[in-house]
Protein backbone atom coordinates (compact mmCIF):
# COMPACT_ATOMS: atom_id res chain seq x y z
CA UNK A 1 0.00 0.00 0.00
CA UNK A 2 2.90 2.15 0.54
CA UNK A 3 4.09 1.58 -2.74
CA UNK A 4 1.13 2.10 -4.21
CA UNK A 5 0.42 5.71 -2.41
CA UNK A 6 3.90 6.81 -3.15
CA UNK A 7 4.50 5.83 -6.68
CA UNK A 8 3.12 8.69 -8.29
CA UNK A 9 5.81 11.10 -6.64
CA UNK A 10 8.31 8.83 -7.78
CA UNK A 11 7.01 8.70 -11.45
CA UNK A 12 6.91 12.48 -11.48
CA UNK A 13 10.08 13.65 -9.80
CA UNK A 14 11.15 16.62 -11.97
CA UNK A 15 7.98 17.01 -13.21
CA UNK A 16 7.44 21.01 -12.73
CA UNK A 17 3.43 20.99 -12.50
CA UNK A 18 2.98 18.52 -10.33
CA UNK A 19 1.70 18.55 -7.06
CA UNK A 20 1.85 15.84 -4.88
CA UNK A 21 -1.25 14.88 -2.66
CA UNK A 22 -1.76 15.55 1.21
CA UNK A 23 -0.65 12.53 2.17
CA UNK A 24 -2.51 11.92 5.65
CA UNK A 25 -5.62 12.30 3.09
CA UNK A 26 -4.07 9.49 0.79
CA UNK A 27 -4.19 7.07 3.36
CA UNK A 28 -6.98 7.73 4.54
CA UNK A 29 -8.66 7.37 1.60
CA UNK A 30 -7.88 3.78 1.40
CA UNK A 31 -8.94 2.68 5.26
CA UNK A 32 -13.06 1.99 5.30
CA UNK A 33 -12.99 3.96 8.63
CA UNK A 34 -12.21 6.88 6.80
CA UNK A 35 -14.07 6.31 3.15
CA UNK A 36 -17.07 4.68 3.75
CA UNK A 37 -17.50 3.74 -0.25
CA UNK A 38 -14.96 1.44 0.71
CA UNK A 39 -17.95 -0.76 2.29
CA UNK A 40 -20.16 -0.74 -0.05
CA UNK A 41 -18.13 -0.96 -3.38
CA UNK A 42 -15.97 -3.33 -5.10
CA UNK A 43 -12.37 -2.00 -5.68
CA UNK A 44 -9.27 -3.44 -6.67
CA UNK A 45 -5.56 -2.17 -6.65
CA UNK A 46 -2.80 -3.11 -9.59
CA UNK A 47 0.49 -2.21 -10.17
CA UNK A 48 2.57 -3.20 -13.42
CA UNK A 49 6.32 -3.48 -12.74
CA UNK A 50 9.00 -3.38 -15.51
CA UNK A 51 12.36 -4.94 -14.88
CA UNK A 52 11.28 -5.09 -11.72
CA UNK A 53 10.56 -1.78 -11.03
CA UNK A 54 7.40 0.12 -10.21
CA UNK A 55 5.93 1.87 -13.93
CA UNK A 56 2.45 2.15 -13.15
CA UNK A 57 -0.78 1.84 -10.99
CA UNK A 58 -4.49 1.47 -11.54
CA UNK A 59 -7.65 1.12 -9.25
CA UNK A 60 -10.92 -0.58 -10.17
CA UNK A 61 -13.97 0.70 -8.67
CA UNK A 62 -17.69 -0.49 -8.80
CA UNK A 63 -19.36 2.09 -6.77
CA UNK A 64 -22.68 -0.53 -6.15
CA UNK A 65 -24.84 2.44 -4.54
CA UNK A 66 -24.34 4.73 -7.28
CA UNK A 67 -25.20 1.84 -9.79
CA UNK A 68 -28.16 1.12 -8.14
CA UNK A 69 -29.09 4.78 -7.83
CA UNK A 70 -28.34 6.11 -11.68
CA UNK A 71 -29.58 2.41 -12.80
CA UNK A 72 -26.07 1.73 -14.05
CA UNK A 73 -23.87 -1.12 -14.89
CA UNK A 74 -20.66 0.74 -14.96
CA UNK A 75 -17.23 0.14 -13.00
CA UNK A 76 -14.76 3.03 -12.70
CA UNK A 77 -11.14 3.14 -12.99
CA UNK A 78 -8.83 5.57 -10.78
CA UNK A 79 -5.54 6.45 -9.37
CA UNK A 80 -4.23 5.99 -12.44
CA UNK A 81 -0.09 6.67 -13.27
CA UNK A 82 1.88 5.27 -15.70
CA UNK A 83 5.48 5.83 -17.33
CA UNK A 84 5.25 6.95 -21.06
CA UNK A 85 4.75 2.85 -21.71
CA UNK A 86 1.85 0.93 -23.39
CA UNK A 87 2.85 -2.37 -22.49
CA UNK A 88 2.39 -1.41 -19.38
CA UNK A 89 -0.38 0.75 -19.53
CA UNK A 90 -2.57 -1.95 -20.98
CA UNK A 91 -1.81 -4.08 -18.40
CA UNK A 92 -3.19 -2.01 -15.92
CA UNK A 93 -6.35 -1.10 -17.64
CA UNK A 94 -7.02 -4.58 -19.06
CA UNK A 95 -6.46 -6.12 -15.73
CA UNK A 96 -9.37 -3.69 -14.39
CA UNK A 97 -11.33 -4.35 -17.68
CA UNK A 98 -11.50 -8.02 -17.20
CA UNK A 99 -12.27 -7.49 -12.94
CA UNK A 100 -14.81 -5.36 -13.92
CA UNK A 101 -16.46 -7.98 -16.95
CA UNK A 102 -16.19 -10.96 -14.34
CA UNK A 103 -18.68 -9.13 -12.27
CA UNK A 104 -20.48 -8.14 -14.81
CA UNK A 105 -20.17 -4.58 -16.12
CA UNK A 106 -21.16 -3.31 -18.94
CA UNK A 107 -18.97 -0.30 -18.90
CA UNK A 108 -15.74 1.27 -17.44
CA UNK A 109 -15.30 5.02 -17.34
CA UNK A 110 -12.61 6.84 -15.44
CA UNK A 111 -10.37 8.43 -14.01
CA UNK A 112 -13.15 8.60 -11.02
CA UNK A 113 -12.90 7.82 -7.65
CA UNK A 114 -15.83 6.54 -5.39
CA UNK A 115 -16.90 10.38 -4.99
CA UNK A 116 -17.69 13.87 -7.56
CA UNK A 117 -15.58 15.02 -4.53
CA UNK A 118 -12.46 12.87 -5.85
CA UNK A 119 -9.92 14.35 -8.53
CA UNK A 120 -11.90 13.04 -11.65
CA UNK A 121 -10.60 13.61 -15.10
CA UNK A 122 -7.79 13.41 -17.34
CA UNK A 123 -6.09 16.80 -17.83
CA UNK A 124 -5.90 17.35 -21.79
CA UNK A 125 -5.52 20.96 -22.06
CA UNK A 126 -4.05 23.48 -20.09
CA UNK A 127 -0.94 21.69 -18.58
CA UNK A 128 1.12 24.95 -18.38
CA UNK A 129 -1.49 26.14 -15.69
CA UNK A 130 -0.95 25.55 -11.86
CA UNK A 131 -3.15 22.92 -10.75
CA UNK A 132 -5.71 23.57 -8.00
CA UNK A 133 -6.02 21.42 -5.10
CA UNK A 134 -8.32 18.17 -5.05
CA UNK A 135 -8.03 17.85 -9.29
CA UNK A 136 -5.66 15.29 -11.34
CA UNK A 137 -2.28 16.66 -13.14
CA UNK A 138 -0.81 14.40 -15.39
CA UNK A 139 1.82 13.81 -18.14
CA UNK A 140 0.95 14.88 -21.94
CA UNK A 141 1.42 11.14 -23.00
CA UNK A 142 -1.18 10.09 -20.73
CA UNK A 143 -4.38 10.45 -22.52
CA UNK A 144 -2.61 8.76 -25.61
CA UNK A 145 -1.66 5.70 -23.60
CA UNK A 146 -5.83 5.38 -22.60
CA UNK A 147 -6.91 6.04 -26.10
CA UNK A 148 -4.70 3.63 -27.38
CA UNK A 149 -6.23 0.74 -25.97
CA UNK A 150 -9.81 1.25 -26.92
CA UNK A 151 -11.18 3.95 -24.68
CA UNK A 152 -13.28 7.71 -25.84
CA UNK A 153 -14.47 10.16 -24.42
CA UNK A 154 -17.38 9.73 -22.12
CA UNK A 155 -17.66 13.89 -21.20
CA UNK A 156 -15.48 16.39 -20.57
CA UNK A 157 -15.17 19.42 -17.86
CA UNK A 158 -14.01 22.95 -18.52
CA UNK A 159 -12.22 24.81 -16.33
CA UNK A 160 -12.76 29.02 -16.82
CA UNK A 161 -9.68 31.64 -15.88
CA UNK A 162 -11.50 34.84 -14.46
CA UNK A 163 -9.66 38.19 -14.50
CA UNK A 164 -10.11 39.88 -11.25
CA UNK A 165 -7.82 42.77 -12.46
CA UNK A 166 -11.22 43.77 -14.65
CA UNK A 167 -13.92 45.85 -13.12
CA UNK A 168 -16.74 43.44 -12.60
CA UNK A 169 -19.41 44.35 -14.89
CA UNK A 170 -22.14 46.57 -14.02
CA UNK A 171 -24.83 44.35 -14.26
CA UNK A 172 -23.38 42.01 -12.13
CA UNK A 173 -23.94 44.82 -9.20
CA UNK A 174 -26.84 45.56 -10.14
CA UNK A 175 -28.35 42.13 -10.02
CA UNK A 176 -26.49 42.36 -6.43
CA UNK A 177 -28.30 45.69 -5.32
CA UNK A 178 -31.90 44.06 -6.68
CA UNK A 179 -31.79 40.52 -5.08
CA UNK A 180 -30.44 42.85 -1.26
CA UNK A 181 -33.31 45.29 -1.54
CA UNK A 182 -35.76 42.78 -1.98
CA UNK A 183 -34.86 41.19 1.81
CA UNK A 184 -35.83 37.82 0.86
CA UNK A 185 -32.80 36.02 1.36
CA UNK A 186 -30.08 36.53 4.38
CA UNK A 187 -26.36 36.32 3.06
CA UNK A 188 -23.98 34.25 5.68
CA UNK A 189 -20.52 35.49 5.62
CA UNK A 190 -17.64 34.48 8.06
CA UNK A 191 -14.40 35.71 9.89
CA UNK A 192 -13.88 33.16 11.57
CA UNK A 193 -13.50 28.89 11.03
CA UNK A 194 -15.38 27.86 13.53
CA UNK A 195 -18.16 30.13 12.57
CA UNK A 196 -18.82 27.83 9.34
CA UNK A 197 -19.29 24.57 11.70
CA UNK A 198 -23.20 25.08 11.89
CA UNK A 199 -24.01 25.34 8.31
CA UNK A 200 -21.57 22.65 7.11
CA UNK A 201 -24.05 19.66 7.44
CA UNK A 202 -27.11 21.89 6.00
CA UNK A 203 -24.51 22.33 3.12
CA UNK A 204 -23.80 19.06 2.47
CA UNK A 205 -27.23 18.03 2.51
CA UNK A 206 -27.96 20.83 0.19
CA UNK A 207 -25.25 19.42 -2.14
CA UNK A 208 -27.16 15.88 -2.18
CA UNK A 209 -30.11 17.38 -3.44
CA UNK A 210 -28.12 20.25 -5.93
CA UNK A 211 -25.77 17.79 -7.63
CA UNK A 212 -28.09 14.72 -8.36
CA UNK A 213 -27.63 16.11 -12.24
CA UNK A 214 -24.06 15.43 -12.19
CA UNK A 215 -22.18 13.01 -13.88
CA UNK A 216 -21.56 9.86 -11.65
CA UNK A 217 -23.39 11.52 -8.91
CA UNK A 218 -25.11 9.37 -5.71
CA UNK A 219 -26.32 11.26 -2.40
CA UNK A 220 -23.87 11.04 0.78
CA UNK A 221 -25.21 9.45 3.82
CA UNK A 222 -24.45 11.35 7.10
CA UNK A 223 -21.57 9.84 7.59
CA UNK A 224 -19.89 10.53 4.38
CA UNK A 225 -20.87 13.99 4.92
CA UNK A 226 -19.37 13.90 8.54
CA UNK A 227 -15.99 13.08 6.86
CA UNK A 228 -16.06 15.10 4.27
CA UNK A 229 -16.82 17.60 6.25
CA UNK A 230 -13.26 16.64 8.61
CA UNK A 231 -11.89 16.21 4.77
CA UNK A 232 -12.18 19.60 3.87
CA UNK A 233 -12.64 22.25 7.08
CA UNK A 234 -9.02 22.58 7.60
CA UNK A 235 -8.54 23.90 4.05
CA UNK A 236 -11.34 26.37 4.20
CA UNK A 237 -10.85 30.12 4.24
CA UNK A 238 -13.98 32.01 6.37
CA UNK A 239 -13.60 34.70 3.63
CA UNK A 240 -14.39 32.73 0.86
CA UNK A 241 -17.43 30.67 1.83
CA UNK A 242 -20.89 32.32 1.36
CA UNK A 243 -23.99 30.99 2.55
CA UNK A 244 -27.40 32.37 1.49
CA UNK A 245 -30.38 31.18 3.91
CA UNK A 246 -34.39 31.85 3.51
CA UNK A 247 -36.43 31.56 6.27
CA UNK A 248 -33.11 29.81 8.83
CA UNK A 249 -32.89 27.44 5.86
CA UNK A 250 -29.85 26.86 3.81
CA UNK A 251 -30.69 27.45 -0.03
CA UNK A 252 -27.56 28.39 -1.67
CA UNK A 253 -23.83 28.03 -0.95
CA UNK A 254 -20.00 29.13 -2.54
CA UNK A 255 -16.81 27.95 -1.52
CA UNK A 256 -13.52 28.60 -2.93
CA UNK A 257 -10.14 29.46 -1.38
CA UNK A 258 -6.58 30.73 -2.48
CA UNK A 259 -4.32 28.36 -4.76
CA UNK A 260 -2.00 25.96 -2.33
CA UNK A 261 -0.07 24.04 -4.83
CA UNK A 262 3.20 26.24 -4.61
CA UNK A 263 2.40 25.68 -0.51
CA UNK A 264 1.70 21.61 -1.07
CA UNK A 265 4.71 21.34 -3.35
CA UNK A 266 7.41 22.78 -0.62
CA UNK A 267 5.77 20.85 1.54
CA UNK A 268 6.02 17.40 -0.19
CA UNK A 269 2.71 16.77 0.71
CA UNK A 270 3.14 16.25 4.36
CA UNK A 271 1.34 18.54 6.94
CA UNK A 272 4.34 17.66 9.70
CA UNK A 273 7.18 18.79 10.82
CA UNK A 274 6.58 21.87 8.79
CA UNK A 275 4.43 21.31 6.12
CA UNK A 276 1.54 23.42 7.47
CA UNK A 277 3.85 26.15 7.58
CA UNK A 278 4.40 26.31 4.07
CA UNK A 279 0.71 25.58 3.44
CA UNK A 280 -0.13 28.56 5.34
CA UNK A 281 2.48 30.48 3.77
CA UNK A 282 1.16 29.82 0.35
CA UNK A 283 -2.17 30.74 0.93
CA UNK A 284 -1.35 34.44 2.06
CA UNK A 285 0.68 34.66 -1.07
CA UNK A 286 -0.67 33.12 -4.10
CA UNK A 287 -3.00 35.52 -6.70
CA UNK A 288 -5.05 32.83 -7.67
CA UNK A 289 -8.67 31.94 -6.49
CA UNK A 290 -10.11 28.67 -6.81
CA UNK A 291 -13.46 27.59 -6.76
CA UNK A 292 -14.28 24.02 -4.85
CA UNK A 293 -17.75 23.66 -4.97
CA UNK A 294 -21.29 25.56 -5.62
CA UNK A 295 -25.21 25.16 -5.42
CA UNK A 296 -28.67 26.51 -5.22
CA UNK A 297 -31.93 24.74 -4.30
CA UNK A 298 -33.32 24.18 -7.46
CA UNK A 299 -36.77 25.93 -6.99
CA UNK A 300 -34.50 28.91 -6.35
CA UNK A 301 -32.09 28.84 -9.39
CA UNK A 302 -32.92 32.13 -11.75
CA UNK A 303 -33.60 34.57 -8.73
CA UNK A 304 -30.26 36.45 -8.56
CA UNK A 305 -28.77 33.86 -5.60
CA UNK A 306 -25.97 33.30 -7.32
CA UNK A 307 -25.24 36.66 -7.80
CA UNK A 308 -25.98 37.38 -4.43
CA UNK A 309 -23.08 34.94 -3.40
CA UNK A 310 -20.82 35.82 -5.84
CA UNK A 311 -20.45 39.55 -5.87
CA UNK A 312 -19.03 39.80 -2.78
CA UNK A 313 -16.60 36.72 -3.63
CA UNK A 314 -15.47 38.88 -6.21
CA UNK A 315 -15.13 42.08 -4.01
CA UNK A 316 -12.95 39.96 -0.94
CA UNK A 317 -10.63 38.34 -3.59
CA UNK A 318 -9.86 41.89 -5.41
CA UNK A 319 -9.03 43.50 -2.12
CA UNK A 320 -6.70 40.55 -1.32
CA UNK A 321 -4.58 40.85 -4.36
CA UNK A 322 -6.20 38.26 -6.36
CA UNK A 323 -5.05 38.28 -9.55
CA UNK A 324 -7.56 35.59 -11.42
CA UNK A 325 -10.18 33.12 -10.28
CA UNK A 326 -10.09 29.58 -11.17
CA UNK A 327 -13.76 28.21 -12.20
CA UNK A 328 -12.91 24.49 -11.28
CA UNK A 329 -14.67 21.99 -13.41
CA UNK A 330 -18.03 23.00 -15.40
CA UNK A 331 -19.69 19.95 -17.28
CA UNK A 332 -19.32 20.53 -21.23
CA UNK A 333 -23.33 20.67 -21.24
CA UNK A 334 -23.81 22.87 -18.25
CA UNK A 335 -24.97 25.77 -20.61
CA UNK A 336 -26.19 28.00 -17.65
CA UNK A 337 -23.19 27.76 -16.05
CA UNK A 338 -21.09 28.44 -17.99
CA UNK A 339 -23.03 31.38 -19.48
CA UNK A 340 -22.26 33.05 -16.54
CA UNK A 341 -18.69 32.41 -16.46
CA UNK A 342 -18.64 33.89 -19.92
CA UNK A 343 -20.80 36.92 -18.60
CA UNK A 344 -18.06 37.98 -15.64
CA UNK A 345 -15.47 37.58 -18.93
CA UNK A 346 -13.78 33.79 -18.06
CA UNK A 347 -11.91 31.99 -21.08
CA UNK A 348 -11.58 28.27 -20.80
CA UNK A 349 -8.06 27.65 -19.87
CA UNK A 350 -8.15 23.87 -18.68
CA UNK A 351 -10.17 20.83 -19.63
CA UNK A 352 -10.42 17.59 -18.28
CA UNK A 353 -11.82 14.17 -19.68
CA UNK A 354 -13.47 11.09 -18.67
CA UNK A 355 -12.83 8.27 -20.79
CA UNK A 356 -15.53 5.33 -21.43
CA UNK A 357 -15.04 1.46 -22.97
CA UNK A 358 -17.98 -0.79 -23.36
CA UNK A 359 -16.87 -3.97 -22.00
CA UNK A 360 -17.72 -7.57 -23.52
CA UNK A 361 -20.42 -8.82 -21.65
Amino acid sequence: MKRFIYLPGKLHAGHAGWVPPLYSNERNYFKPARNRALTYSGYIMFMAYLNGKPAGRIMGIINNRCNEYRNERNARFGCFECRDNQDAAHALLSSVEKWATDRGMTKLVGPMGFYNQDPSGLLIEGYEYNPTFNTNYNFEFVHKLIENEGYSKEVDYVVYKIDLRKDIPVFYSGIYNRVVSRGDYVLAEFKKRHDIKQFIMPVLRLMNECFTELYGFNPLDNEEMKLLAKRFMPVLDPRFVKVVTKDNNVIGFNIAMPNLSDGIRKAGGKLFPFGMFHILRSAGQTRQLDSLIGGIRKEYRGRGIDVLMGYPTLLAARNAGFLFADSHHELEDNTKVRAEMERLGGEVYKRFRIYKKELNY
